[in-house]
Parts: C-alpha cells; sequence; structure tokens
C-alpha cells in the first residue's frame, strides 16, 4: 500500500511541475513571426515586442537548409565563413547587348504581324456571321418549314457570334500586352 501511495504521490507531483515547466520552456523557445515573415525562436518577449513580432501558438514550423554543392576539404572551409550567394537579378533590357536586343524587337514584331493577321481574318468571320444574322432575323432556309429548326439555327448563330466576339477580344489584349513598333 505504501509503493502505491509513494507512486501516487510523484505523479501527481509530476503533474503539478508539468505546467510550470511548460511555462518556462515555452518563454525561452517561443517561436515569434517578425515583419517579412521572419520566424525567430532565440529572442526575448521583450525583443519580439521591440521588433513588432507576434508569438506563434500551436505551429510546427519546418525549416528546410538547401543543399550547398559538394567541394573539397578546404574550400568547403572557406565556403563556411562566407555568406551564401545572392540569387542572380535579371537586368533590364537596356542592358542587353545589341544583338540580343535586336532579336527580341524583331521576335515580338513577328509575334503582332502574326496576331494581327490573324485578328484580321477572324474579324472578317465575325463580320460575315454577323451579316449573315441579318440582326436576329436570319433567311429562312428550305429545310426550316417548322418553327423550332428555324429557331435553333439561329440560336446556334447567336452563340457562334458570342465565340467569335470572345475570340477578337482575346486577340486584342494580346496585341496590347506586345511592345509597340
Amino acid at each position: 500500500m505504501s509503493i502505491r501511495i509513494a507512486s501516487l504521490g510523484a505523479a501527481l507531483a509530476l503533474v503539478v511541475a508539468l505546467p510550470g515547466w511548460a511555462q518556462s520552456a515555452d518563454s525561452v523557445g517561443a517561436m515569434y513571426r517578425c515583419p517579412g515573415n521572419d520566424y525567430n525562436n532565440t529572442i526575448t518577449p521583450a525583443e519580439a515586442e521591440k521588433l513588432h513580432c507576434k508569438k506563434v501558438e500551436n505551429a510546427s514550423v519546418t525549416v528546410i537548409q538547401s543543399a550547398r554543392p559538394a567541394a573539397s576539404t578546404a574550400s568547403a572551409v572557406s565556403a563556411a565563413a562566407t555568406p551564401p550567394p545572392q540569387r542572380a537579378v535579371v537586368a533590364p533590357a537596356e542592358a542587353m547587348n545589341p544583338a540580343e536586343s535586336a532579336a527580341l524587337r524583331t521576335r515580338a514584331s513577328n509575334a503582332r504581324r502574326s496576331l494581327e493577321d490573324r485578328l484580321k481574318t477572324e474579324e472578317g468571320r465575325l463580320s460575315a456571321l454577323e451579316k449573315e444574322f441579318n440582326g436576329g432575323e436570319p433567311e429562312r432556309q428550305l429545310e426550316e418549314i417548322d418553327l423550332p429548326k428555324y429557331l435553333d439555327r439561329v440560336a446556334r448563330m447567336r452563340s457562334a457570334i458570342a465565340r467569335k466576339q470572345i475570340e477578337v477580344a482575346e486577340l486584342r489584349r494580346e496585341i496590347d500586352k506586345l511592345p509597340t513598333r
């Protein structure tokens, strides 16, 4: 009986001590999200408040380190001392050499010419459909003696015109995206 009471007492002491231990560990190793999505668990609550960081509650954060390229042992030691390389920055178009710049202009003008030709073709087809549609009252054909067949054809023509208008609008948007000549 005394063994049972001793083990019960030890368990009770552990349960009472756990909340205090959890609080002390929580304040030391708390995870904070600082402005710019910078996560930090090495700062104190006072520093976090000063940096306008928010405490992350019950969130697991996974940190994945990128692999560094294999190097010799001598260069591995010096690589550890140097900061990681920065991302490559895309140079503006003005910094390109003239040959690349001319090639890009040629490609853009060819694309614009192709899209403009296709736009003219689609606009011609749209105008032909609209002319045949005749403002919603196309001429009846011989096989359209009864009204439902005629109305079905009118509905098909209406949807074809709507699709063609969408295609023309898409082509115009694509042309507007390209640089001017």
